[in-house]
């Protein structure tokens, strides 16, 4: 039985390969050596056009002052808004805020951390933003984008997540990101 399995397997990948030829092969992937040479990279940039976002926590946490929000990060929202633009955060996002309410939970303080979990229920299901989750595709490339400059992993997984669905990523922490060639924007600015 073991055998067959391990059959079974190996046709599962050939297959999918195979189907996969025109798309993303196995060949180009092993065949990449540098992110910033990538065709993926290279069709993106192309790509540009309308912008759509995808924004990063230190954006989203500014907007929860309200009034008190950077202006810079309330006209990026405000402009989003009128201009029917899209915004979307990274399940890398909702995980981060999660863990700044549960360490404020954590150090004892609950009446800010229900505040917080209210404000990020209000964030989470709301329709204005769209939470992207992390498949294959997003995975091997945040890999790759790592292999030059392994600091700041989990900017480089929003990094990869924003190249593979063609957004531009909304931050305060630009360099973070200049090397993996995705297009940021800076509203605090």
């Amino acid at each position: 039985m073991g055998a067959a399995r391990k059959r079974n397997i190996g046709s599962f990948w050939s297959q999918h390969w195979a189907v996969r030829s025109d798309a993303v092969s196995l060949k180009y992937w092993l065949a990449c050596q540098t992110s910033a040479k990538t065709p993926i990279l290279k069709e993106y940039k192309a790509r540009a056009g309308r912008r759509v976002y995808l924004i990063d926590t230190n954006v989203i946490s500014e907007m929860r002052k309200g009034l008190r929000a950077n202006q810079g990060v309330r006209s990026f929202f405000e402009l989003a808004e009128s201009e029917g633009r899209g915004l979307h955060i990274s399940v890398i996002t909702v995980g981060e805020l999660r863990r700044g309410l549960d360490s404020i939970r954590h150090r004892g303080d609950e009446e800010q951390a229900r505040s917080l979990e209210t404000w990020m229920s209000e964030v989470l299901s709301g329709s204005a933003l769209n939470v992207l989750s992390i498949g294959s595709d997003v995975a091997q490339l945040w890999g790759r984008l790592r292999v030059p400059n392994p600091e700041n992993e989990l900017d480089k997984l929003i990094a990869a997540t924003a190249i593979i669905h063609n957004l531009t990523v909304a931050t305060r922490n630009v360099k973070h990101f200049a090397s993996t060639g995705v297009r940021t924007h800076n509203p605090f600015e």
